[in-house]
């Protein structure tokens, strides 16, 4: 009996691994595979503050768009208050919109990114003061 579940299993298996796709529901491997974002905005929603650190120090632009966001804004969106807290210390620009008119604050708020949100909040009070 049990040899006979591991047979029918097996069969099944291949059945559906042998089965060719048709789907109408495939995803595009030209929007899978491409994402443009930049070393430097990627390491940010990695929270690798290090890196952002040594780069920083290096000369990157703080305020330098990828895909039409700044490195602010993915940041914020991805909750990393000590990198906001450094960018905003090499001269980030809190007020700069992307491509579709949101903020850093915008982008906190949208993505629940409560301390992210916090913090941007306190700043822009301190800054309006």
């Amino acid at each position: 009996m049990k040899k006979l579940f591991v047979i029918t299993a097996l069969f099944f298996g291949v059945m559906v691994y042998a089965t060719p796709g048709t789907s109408n529901n495939e995803l595009s491997t030209e929007k899978t595979f491409v994402s443009g974002v930049d070393t430097f905005c990627k390491l940010i929603q990695q929270g690798n503050y290090d890196a952002v650190k040594s780069m920083t120090e290096a000369g990157v632009d703080v305020n330098k768009k990828s895909v039409g966001k700044t490195p602010l804004m993915y940041a914020a969106r991805h909750n990393k208050v000590e990198i906001l807290k450094l960018l905003l210390a090499n001269g980030a620009e809190m007020k700069t919109k992307c491509d579709r008119g949101y903020t850093a604050l915008d982008y906190a708020k949208l993505s629940k990114a409560v301390d992210a949100e916090m913090f941007l909040l306190a700043v822009s009070k301190e800054q309006s003061i």
